[in-house]
Parts: C-alpha cells; sequence; structure tokens
C-alpha cells in the first residue's frame, strides 16, 4: 500500500490498484485518445477539403477578374478607336472638299499648304492606327458581306458588274486584330 498526506494533513494509506484495474484504465485511455486522434484526422480532412474549395474558389476569381479587365480594357479601346476614326473621316472629308476646290478655283500656295497639312495630318493618323492594329477594309469590288459591309445604298449593275458587288464606299470600314472594327457603309450593285 501507497500512502498519501490528505487535505487535512493526515497521512492515509491508498491500495495499490490491481493488475487488472490498470489495465483497463490504460486501455479506456487508449481508446478516448484513438476516438481524439480519429475525431481530429477528421477534422483535418474537413479543413484541407475546405482549403481546397477556398483555393479554387480564389484562382477561379483572379481568371474572372483578369477576364473582366482584359474586356473592359478591349471595349475602352475600341471607344477610343471609334473617335479616332470619326477624327479620319473629318480629315477625309476635308481631303475631298479640298480636291473639289482646288480643281474649281486653281487653289493658290496658302491653299496647297493647307491641304498639304491636313494630307500630312490624316497620314500620321492613319499610321497611328497601323501601329495599334487597325488596318482599312478593302470593300470596292468585292462582294457584299453582311458581316463587314453595311449596305446603305443598291444601285443599277452597270456594265460587267454583277449583283451583290460592292460599288462605292460612303465611309471606309476597319479591321482590328481580324475582328471588324467599324463595318463599311457600301453601295452594292442590284
Amino acid at each position: 500500500m501507497d500512502r498519501e498526506r490528505s487535505t487535512n494533513g493526515d497521512i492515509q494509506d491508498v491500495p495499490e490498484p490491481q493488475a487488472g484495474e490498470a489495465a483497463t484504465g490504460e486501455e479506456e485511455t487508449i481508446e478516448t485518445l484513438r476516438a481524439e486522434v480519429a475525431r481530429l484526422s477528421e477534422e483535418a480532412e474537413r479543413n484541407w477539403q475546405q482549403f481546397l474549395r477556398t483555393a479554387a474558389d480564389l484562382e477561379n476569381y483572379r481568371k474572372q477578374a483578369a477576364r473582366q479587365r482584359d474586356e473592359a480594357v478591349a471595349a475602352t479601346r475600341r471607344a477610343m478607336l471609334g473617335v479616332i476614326l470619326a477624327v479620319v473621316d473629318t480629315l477625309e472629308r476635308a481631303l475631298e472638299h479640298a480636291g473639289n476646290l482646288a480643281g474649281d478655283a486653281g487653289g493658290g500656295a496658302p491653299a496647297a499648304a493647307i491641304v498639304d497639312g491636313i494630307r500630312l495630318a490624316h497620314r500620321q493618323v492613319l499610321e497611328t492606327l497601323r501601329s495599334l492594329g487597325v488596318e482599312p477594309m478593302e470593300t470596292v469590288g468585292q462582294a457584299f458581306d453582311p458581316r463587314v459591309h453595311e449596305a446603305v445604298e443598291a444601285v443599277p449593275a452597270g456594265d460587267g458588274t454583277e449583283p451583290g458587288t460592292v460599288v462605292g464606299e460612303v465611309q471606309r470600314g476597319y479591321m482590328l486584330g481580324g475582328d471588324v472594327l467599324r463595318p463599311a457603309r457600301v453601295r452594292v450593285a442590284q
């Protein structure tokens, strides 16, 4: 027997556990620990699965945000290029009008200098557009294609012109990287 001091200070005899009792206590402790390990393993697995789902959600969010950013940049780029194309149209109309005036009045040195300046500005804007991947469409003589052409007028087919052929261009169309930036507004033979 072992001896222990009680809470009031008296020494008492404590019976020693029997061999069977000690084994039962150890088995209970082992079973308790096994149950705790199993519970913690399940919790760890749940946490791992939740981590994997969260990591996948985060990756999907990153991809979606990148896709939305790219779409916004592309939309803004197309809008800005549309503004530049309006300037190109204005320069082309000015050049056409200047050509008509030169034929009527003979022009003169100051008028010729202004026209040369407009031509230079027109050329620079077109070069800038080309550097950004914008190319003008060739339409006259091509078969009408509603994906790239917008018919604004139907005209009688002339000698040797097949019906459905583009015979004139009202407004030039432009492509951006193989996609239509702006359809060409055309006259089509009927």
